[in-house]
């Protein structure tokens, strides 16, 4: 096969794709558009939104907020584990024992839906300024633009550590054809300007269901500057999510209920409904991540373990609404709902940042600044929510132990706990531990360089200038 076939074939990053598919009906109500040839069109509002929307579309890729970040961001971790790793040619399972490989298609998946999207934003920056339409509505769109690539680049860059940083509209793929990988740190500095930039384009109030708001945009920003320890930093673009009129839900139940979607609580999540278009707009992770022989057709990846199912007190209001027992006892997530008679069809939407989080990050930030009272004072929000008592912890070692304990049962299943691991450097005692206490894992070790996920082989081998982790 010849070079340019390849690249077009895995996708390079630079790659000038322009993928208009529909975004959920949620979303923005369109219908399917063919690929159109981008030298030909926005040449007005209304292809200009088919762009924006195409966007929002990615979020839905298998290697985006459908499969890849709930499964990267947990099997790893104690969290989740994989029942069957024989479906699926191993590809979940090689996360659940850190025998990941180069060749993992969920990881090759990461890489190319993340960078589809980039390319995507990067065309619509590009031509937004010479369209005609209200400087509102066009600083909105900017600023939505603005937020999901960072948001792509902040997964890609948490996954798999330099990625190459491509921030304009790609017309030819030798332009960045043997440059590499940007540092880390560079790709963060983007991230973060990026995001605060968005913080003033976007409205307090997002116009539509599924629309990026201000508050998304001060969440990951917050969440972004934790991982680079930047504690007191992030606080101040926290404290200014819960006064834009998010509310936690006084009943757990209901977080996650499918006929209640885009809730008070919920700051921004990733679309999916079922029986739509050909059933494109739902989503496999239903059936991806329910036990299999429970439900006809499942695959039996990312299911809760044993030791986080048994973590919540008997008390505790989460357990039975996040996480349900089969009649074998094999713990299922809740948080995942069949909405169809199409197993892989599912309609529950992907939350991205909901203001628990945010509160317990908020707890985290005010107890890394030995302010106590603040600090649980938000960890307790979460704490009565659930039931429990309150605590009144003045150690900052165990506040910050309890934060991570409650970050864990909270958000069980959304895709957090394998990066607050990494990002707190707990990863490597956690797991060691983790697989020294669970049976069938005597096999299982993690390494420091475990810590990244190996580059995509197909990246490699199309522009060897992209080099691999160490350890793989």
């Amino acid at each position: 096969m010849n070079k340019s076939k390849t690249m077009k074939r895995i996708y390079l990053p630079l790659l000038g794709l322009l993928l208009l598919q529909s975004c959920s009906s949620d979303l923005l109500n369109t219908s399917p558009e063919s690929t159109k040839v981008t030298a030909n069109f926005y040449i007005d509002q209304a292809q200009l939104e088919q762009g924006v929307n195409a966007v929002y579309a990615t979020l839905q890729y298998s290697g985006q907020y459908q499969l890849a970040m709930l499964a990267i961001g947990e099997i790893p971790s104690d969290n989740t584990y994989d029942e069957v790793p024989a479906n699926d040619s191993f590809t979940y399972g090689e996360f659940d024992f850190f025998t990941i490989q180069s060749n993992n298609s969920l990881l090759g998946s990461t890489w190319k839906d993340n960078y589809v999207g980039i390319q995507q934003a990067n065309i619509v920056l590009n031509r937004i300024e010479g369209i005609t339409m209200d400087q509102s509505l066009k600083n909105t769109r900017i600023g939505e633009m603005k937020f999901l690539r960072a948001l792509m680049y902040f997964n890609l860059v948490r996954t798999f550590g330099d990625v190459p940083l491509v921030t304009k509209e790609t017309t030819d793929v030798n332009e960045y054809f043997g440059q590499g990988r940007t540092s880390v740190e560079t790709v963060y500095n983007f991230i973060e300007t990026e995001l605060k930039s968005a913080v003033d384009l976007l409205p307090a109030v997002a116009s539509q269901k599924g629309r990026v708001s201000k508050g998304a945009a001060l969440g990951i920003l917050g969440k972004v500057l934790m991982t680079r320890n930047k504690y007191p930093e992030a606080l101040p673009y926290l404290q200014q999510i819960e006064p834009l009129g998010y509310s936690l839900l006084p009943d757990v139940t209901k977080i996650f209920d499918p006929s209640n979607k885009n809730n008070a609580e919920i700051i921004f999540d990733v679309q999916f409904t079922s029986g739509l278009s050909g059933n494109t707009e739902g989503s496999q992770a239903y059936q991806m991540f329910s036990p299999s022989g429970f439900v006809s057709g499942a695959k039996g990846h990312n299911l809760p373990t044993k030791e986080v199912y048994n973590i919540f007190a008997s008390g505790d209001s989460r357990r039975n609404a996040f996480i349900g027992l089969t009649p074998s006892g094999v713990p299922y997530s809740k948080k995942l709902v069949k909405t169809s008679d199409a197993v892989a069809d599912g309609g529950s939407n992907v939350v991205v940042l909901r203001l628990a989080d945010v509160y317990l990050l908020m707890a985290e930030c005010y107890a890394k600044a030995n302010d106590f009272s603040n600090s649980n004072l938000y960890l307790n929000k979460i704490k009565t929510r659930a039931g429990l008592n309150p605590v009144n912890f003045t150690d900052q070692q165990q506040l910050t132990d309890e934060i991570a304990l409650e970050r864990r049962k909270e958000l069980v299943g959304e895709g957090h706990r394998w990066f607050d691991l990494v990002r707190t450097g707990k990863a490597v005692t956690v797991m060691t531990a983790h697989f020294q206490n669970t049976p069938g894992y005597n096999t299982a070790v993690i390494k420091d360089y475990n810590l990244l996920m190996p580059v995509p082989q197909g990246q490699i081998n199309t522009d060897p200038a992209i080099k691999q982790n160490p350890g793989y």
